[in-house]
């Protein structure tokens, strides 16, 4: 089993930065990949951003330039510095770890923290 924690949300003004943390433990390969979605009322969950082990980085377009997703393997910790925020970014952000092996993979949430920009 896989044990995620996610920490950092909050509330920001318009413009404003957060900085978001998620460690895991428990059962992690040593390849897999850290990401984090977003969930707000009345929509969909969607992807913010993914970091494999070996370091490729997705984002979505609707965040790229304004978020950095990083992490530190050793500490099997994946952070994301949210700048330029807006209040479109609303939502509650989920860290997730998907774990795969052949012909199968295996994802793990926490428990999703709440960011809220508002002036």
């Amino acid at each position: 089993q896989v044990q995620v924690v996610e920490s950092g949300g909050g509330l920001v003004q318009p413009g404003g930065s957060l900085r978001l943390s998620c460690a895991a433990s428990g059962s992690l390969f040593s390849t897999n990949t850290m990401g984090w979605y977003r969930q707000a009322p009345g929509n969909q969950r969607e992807l913010v951003a993914t970091i494999t082990s070996s370091g490729n980085i997705n984002y979505a377009d609707s965040v790229r330039g304004r978020f950095a997703i990083s992490r530190d393997n050793a500490k099997s910790t994946v952070y994301l510095q949210m700048n330029s925020l807006k209040p479109e970014d609303t939502a509650v952000y989920y860290c997730n770890v998907r774990i795969a092996r052949p012909g199968v993979s295996f994802d793990f949430w926490g428990q999703g923290t709440q960011v809220t920009v508002s002036s």
